[in-house]
């Protein structure tokens, strides 16, 4: 299992290939950045995306639209939901 900070940087790779953020790299986006509005700049169509990237990537369902709010805050809060996630199951 890996440790958080090797999940936050294989999820910055992942959020910039699943939504094609062409022009970051991975050092372009810090842990606790928002990932919304001011930060990243993501809009209700890449959340969307997100949420497909944790059911495909992870095997994880969020359980309703309210909890994507504080998961998808930011890299560092996915990170920690995956990790409390696989923690759960194992």
């Amino acid at each position: 299992m890996e440790n958080k900070q090797e999940l936050i940087t294989r999820l910055k790779e992942q959020i910039i290939r699943q939504l094609k953020l062409d022009d970051k790299k991975p050092e372009d986006i810090g842990d606790h950045d928002p990932l919304f509005v001011e930060g990243l700049g993501l809009d209700s169509i890449d959340a969307l995306e997100l949420i497909v990237l944790l059911q495909q990537e992870y095997q994880i369902k969020l359980k309703n639209a309210e909890e994507g709010q504080d998961v998808f805050r930011s890299v560092s809060t996915m990170a920690d939901y995956i990790l409390d996630h696989q923690n759960a199951a194992h």
